[in-house]
């Protein structure tokens, strides 16, 4: 199952859930929030996480040695910007090196500018609640650009906005740790709004061959029946899981069904403001998907009860167990539920280039007696859903590329060390990197463009 020439083969990671070197940064909302008991399973932080901060050149090695074409990074706000305004240069150096070293070995280097590492000091002013932040952004997006766009093509702003919004300050399982479902939207719109803001000030300082893009993440809604009120729980999730942001990002707005069905908040309307929409609606050259499960949903009786799903306001409908095979996070294993997002996707977008820019799974791996991780389970996740892509690039989608969560075991934000998506495994006390048996298959699926078939 070959894919088409020149294309990109990946592998991310995010700022806070690998670097480390803490002292080296301002303080981050993570920070914060990893500070406070009960909020964090081990109570642990990402202070020290891998240590990349210290260890990029040998990972960067291990980068080349799989083969991969591209490295999604993060850029860490605080460390560029510790109070999130001022520019601390020995922070944005260490990104300077870091692109460099992927360079020279010939790997593209992919930064995202926001993977919600908020810095806690525009945290104390508000944050994502407040329209200031989404400027600061945009001037922290430029600060970036200046430094790094002579070298790096493909930028992305934010990633997984519904995360740092909805989990963050809506159901408060993520930092800041906020139960609002009313300032969730507000921080959900200011997040496009940043999003928007700072492809505008980039393009107006951008190479012609430069690109910008977005990474959403998505879940599709899978329904135990096929009832009207079942048909209305699938529309009642796609709609705020998955259409919240994407339909303002096409520069479509917010549907009228998003904004009726929050309509009881009286807070998303109150905060869009005149101009808004055409400045999220900024034109995006390709969409980053992440992608790692479905979500089956099912109704329920009464219309007014709140849902059980973390997303803000959302009534009258459920969200059921998944269904095995499961990783060890609990997520169902559908790699079918991809070809149809992106096929979706494609229609949906009118032919928008996409990347898969996450897609991956965690589960109990360990080091064998004989030095090696054999995580089978892993392999298998990884060649039924780059086949998965594959039926949707057959199909007619335009996909660009694969990036692979994660590269490294790593901080997973609130269930602390305790889930392994890495294709490198990490021994949180040594720090000793191994090389797992999925990464050694997916270098081969490098070498080869093509993915052996099912």
């Amino acid at each position: 199952m070959r894919f088409p020439t020149r294309f990109l083969w990946g592998a991310g990671t995010s700022s806070y859930q690998i670097e480390g070197a803490a002292a080296g940064r301002g303080e981050s909302i993570w920070d914060t929030f990893c500070a406070v008991d009960g909020n964090v399973l081990g109570g642990d932080d990402g202070r020290i996480a891998c240590d990349h901060y210290n260890r990029y050149t040998d990972d960067v090695r291990l980068m080349s040695e799989l083969g991969l074409g591209a490295y999604r990074f993060s850029v860490s706000w605080p460390r560029v910007m510790p109070d999130g305004k001022r520019l601390a240069p020995e922070g944005l150096d260490f990104y300077s090196r870091l692109v460099d070293e992927l360079l020279a070995r010939g790997i593209e280097p992919l930064p995202t500018l926001f993977h919600w590492d908020l810095p806690q000091a525009l945290e104390d002013e508000g944050g994502w609640r407040s329209r200031d932040t989404a400027e600061r952004f945009a001037e922290y997006a430029v600060v970036v650009h200046d430094a790094l766009g002579d070298r790096i093509r493909q930028w992305t702003t934010i990633n997984e906005p519904f995360c740092s919004a909805f989990l963050g300050y809506g159901s408060g399982v993520h930092a800041p740790g906020v139960r609002e479902p009313g300032t969730a939207l507000v921080a959900a719109h200011h997040h496009l709004l940043a999003h928007g803001r700072a492809v505008t000030a980039l393009r107006a300082q951008a190479r012609p061959d430069q690109v910008f893009a977005l990474a959403l993440n998505f879940a599709p809604a899978l329904a135990d029946g096929g009832s009207p009120a079942h048909l209305e729980a699938v529309r009642k999730w796609n709609a705020i899981h998955n259409r919240f942001f994407l339909d303002p990002v096409l520069g479509r707005g917010y549907a009228e069904d998003v904004l009726a069905d929050v309509a009881h908040l009286d807070a998303l309307e109150p905060a869009i403001k005149d101009g808004d929409l055409e400045v999220i609606g900024a034109k995006i050259d390709w969409l980053g998907v992440n992608f790692y499960a479905p979500t089956r949903v099912t109704p329920i009786d009464d219309p007014a009860q709140p849902s059980n799903a973390p997303l803000p306001g959302l009534r009258g409908m459920n969200v059921l167990p998944a269904r095995g095979p499961l990783t060890a996070f609990g997520w169902e294993q559908t790699p079918s539920s991809l070809t149809d997002l992106l096929q979706w996707l494609h229609s949906y977008c009118d032919g928008l280039p996409l990347v898969v820019a996450e897609n991956g799974a965690s589960f109990e791996d360990k080091v064998s007696p004989d030095g090696h991780v054999h995580d089978t389970q892993r392999t298998a996740y990884f060649a039924s859903h780059i086949r998965a892509v594959h039926d949707a690039i057959e199909s007619g989608v335009d996909v660009l590329g694969y990036v692979a969560w994660s590269l490294l075991d790593n901080f997973e934000w609130s269930m602390g060390y305790s889930q392994r998506f890495g294709l490198i495994h990490v021994d949180f006390d040594s720090l000793r990197r191994t090389v797992k048996d999925s990464a050694r298959f997916y270098s081969e699926v490098i070498s080869r463009n093509a993915v052996p078939a099912g």
